[in-house]
């Protein structure tokens, strides 16, 4: 690791909710992530877009004729909308994409390591090289740790404390022989964490992403955590979930304080083709004055809409449909990163 760190520079890695300069996303063009589904995918993806555009700028990544056509058929020419001629093999840009820093002088961002959670869905090539093409286009400065680590497997309040979950950063499948000293090192020096709180579980029915935090815990403030939560004792999300609200409720912020920590109720289970998919809320996404709340057709759908509009008073919540979208495995938090205001 080398001695000139974001942190011992006097960067940090700013909350979500924190003004953001644009969001980046990456086209979907991989028919092979959304299997016999994919044809509705690229109109589901473009409402997402024209949702966040409403809010504030967005940049898409759509690397390569074809899916630059595509992008410029759904969402060419929309206001607040840019296309980037950058190549990428899937859309989860929040996992292959960069996490941008604040500092006291110029911009910069890390470029973590990125192998398809866990080499489970090569190629991976062109996604991995996304951060690099990103601080080259915005002409930020690039700290490359040399580990590998998704954007969706950490969760920051922009004061120091990050929550993650220990089936995915300390798998083997990411980075072999790295201790968990090791790695709250990296998070320390890299994303300037002063207090890690690791969830034991990271079990979600349908997910693959070893235990991805934003499917299971988020924060809506620096002292406020939403925990999904499945009341059925008979499904097999709800001992997980018990389990980790439990540890939740006992964990302490930077300075000591307990959180509020408050159930976001996971929706009826779906399925497509017999799978079931992790249909969640809490991969909302917060934009400018906004958060986007993925929709699955169910019950709870404005269930979650409420309890987030009453922890985010001064935000507009809006519901977008996901059902199509997550039968690839993610939502909108999987989709997208936001690039924070300088």
């Amino acid at each position: 690791m080398s001695d000139i760190t974001p942190r011992a520079l006097g960067y940090r890695w700013p909350a979500e909710w924190e003004r953001h300069l644009a969001t980046w996303l990456s086209w979907p063009h991989n028919p092979d992530t959304w299997p016999g589904n994919f044809e509705v995918v690229p109109g589901r993806f473009a409402e997402l877009v024209r949702t966040i555009a409403q809010f504030e700028p967005v940049n898409v990544l759509a690397g390569g004729e074809s899916v630059l056509a595509d992008a410029t058929k759904h969402v060419g020419g929309q206001p607040n909308v840019q296309l980037f001629d950058i190549t990428t093999n899937d859309a989860w840009c929040r996992d292959h994409g960069p996490l941008f820093l604040v500092g006291p002088d110029e911009s910069a961002l890390v470029d973590w390591e990125y192998n398809a959670w866990g080499g489970k869905y090569p190629p991976f090539d062109k996604d991995n090289a996304v951060p690099r093409q990103i601080a080259l286009l915005r002409n930020c400065r690039r700290f490359a740790p040399g580990i590998i680590l998704e954007g969706g497997s950490v969760e920051g309040n922009g004061l120091g404390t990050v929550l993650t979950t220990e089936t995915c950063l300390l798998n083997p499948n990411r980075n072999a022989g790295l201790s968990r000293a090791d790695t709250e090192r990296y998070l320390g020096e890299y994303l300037s964490a002063t207090n890690i709180l690791w969830l034991p579980r990271g079990e979600l029915a349908g997910d693959d992403t070893d235990g991805h935090i934003d499917q299971l815990a988020r924060f809506v403030n620096p002292t406020t955590i939403v925990a999904a939560w499945e009341d059925d004792p008979t499904d097999v999300n709800h001992e997980p979930l018990r389990e980790n609200f439990d540890q939740l409720s006992g964990m302490l912020d930077q300075d000591g304080n307990k959180f509020q920590i408050v159930k976001l109720p996971l929706p009826k289970p779906k399925f497509y083709e017999g799978h079931r998919l992790p249909a969640c809320y809490c991969n909302f996404y917060m934009a400018n004055g906004s958060v986007i709340v993925p929709q699955f057709d169910d019950p709870a759908d404005q269930m979650a809409i409420q309890v987030l509009q009453d922890l985010c008073p001064d935000r507009t919540v809006v519901g977008v449909p996901s059902l199509d979208i997550v039968w690839g495995l993610g939502s909108f938090h999987c989709l997208t990163q936001q690039e924070p205001a300088r």
